[in-house]
């Protein structure tokens, strides 16, 4: 396979009715945010969208009313955020190469670290998380933060590979999957049976350029039962692009970013529909006042489209 070219505007490309009837197709996504370098992490928490720009180290705030603000002028890099079952975000940091709790997302000083190493030796970079209704926290640990001092510090890994853990409540560490070359994104199905799991080898490095398509582009998924994984395969693979961050909505349909926006994909892998995006695009989340809006960080901007969709994880929206 070889690269595509991007799309000039926003748009939608539907490739089944079905995907039709999901979203607004006469709103077209809406850039609420603009003027940064690569954005990540959106997370909606109570009335507001908070995403971090990552080679800043900045997080920020937007609202509807009052736009766009720092909510965090430094964040030590941090890269995927989440919710706890409290309403607590968990955030992945990798500057600090670990998973920490923040009891105030407008406080850089209102938060604990709760994941960072791993049977002696410093996490990569966490880069991704989820929270399950038993309260475990999961996150994946590419090593895209120590690869260079673009989202991090350059480092040795002090793992000896990329891995996917479970982070107990009972602060018990283990690794669920070992076997990944660079595990990214992740999120359940709606009964929490299954765990979809993104591998985005394919990009080698910190600076995004360049897709090696010989190399993991792909989301797996695995079979959950007591906290043990099993039954993993490829579920779809991602072009153009690869897979980073996703969400899996109320009815199990895979919304996955790509270099060319948001593919949504159904239960049997087909894609069914795209939100086209000209820029190369990193994550989603489902939020505003009843969870429908899908906000998506592209590049230097975020993105809002009106949906019909809720998170699978929809509880933990406040």
């Amino acid at each position: 396979m070889t690269e595509t070219t991007l799309p000039t505007d926003v748009g939608y490309e539907v490739y089944d009715p079905f995907f039709a009837t999901m979203l607004d197709l006469d709103r077209p996504p809406e850039a609420i945010a603009t003027g940064f370098i690569w954005t990540e992490g959106p997370v909606w928490l109570s009335d507001r969208l908070y995403f971090n720009d990552i080679p800043t180290k900045r997080m920020f705030r937007w609202t509807e009313q009052g736009g766009t603000e720092i909510a965090i002028a430094d964040n030590n890099y941090a890269n995927g955020n989440t919710l706890d079952l409290n309403g607590h975000m968990i955030s992945c940091e990798h500057g600090g190469r670990c998973v920490l709790r923040r009891f105030d997302p407008d406080d850089p000083n209102g938060s604990e670290i709760i994941a960072d190493t791993y049977e002696g030796g410093r996490l990569n970079s966490p880069n991704d998380v989820v929270v399950t209704s038993d309260g475990c926290i999961w996150f994946t640990d590419p090593p895209y933060g120590i690869n260079s001092d673009i989202e991090g510090y350059l480092s040795e890994p002090e793992q000896d590979g990329c891995y996917v853990f479970r982070l107990e409540p009972n602060g018990n560490l283990t690794a669920v999957v070992t076997d990944f070359d660079k595990p990214n994104g992740l999120a359940f199905s709606p009964d929490e049976s299954q765990i979809y799991i993104a591998d985005s080898g394919a990009i080698r490095g910190a600076s995004f350029e360049g897709i090696d398509y010989n190399r993991p582009h792909h989301i797996r998924v695995f079979d959950v039962k007591d906290g043990i994984l099993s039954n993993g395969r490829t579920f779809t693979e991602i072009f153009p692009g690869v897979p980073d961050g996703f969400r899996v909505d109320h009815e199990g349909y895979i919304w996955s970013s790509a270099l060319d926006g948001i593919h949504c994909i159904a239960q049997d892998g087909q894609l069914i529909g795209k939100i086209l995006l000209p820029q190369q695009t990193s994550n989603l989340c489902f939020g505003g006042t009843d969870g429908t809006t899908m906000f998506i960080t592209s590049s230097d901007k975020v993105y809002r489209v009106f949906s019909s969709r809720k998170d699978a994880a929809h509880k933990f929206l406040k």
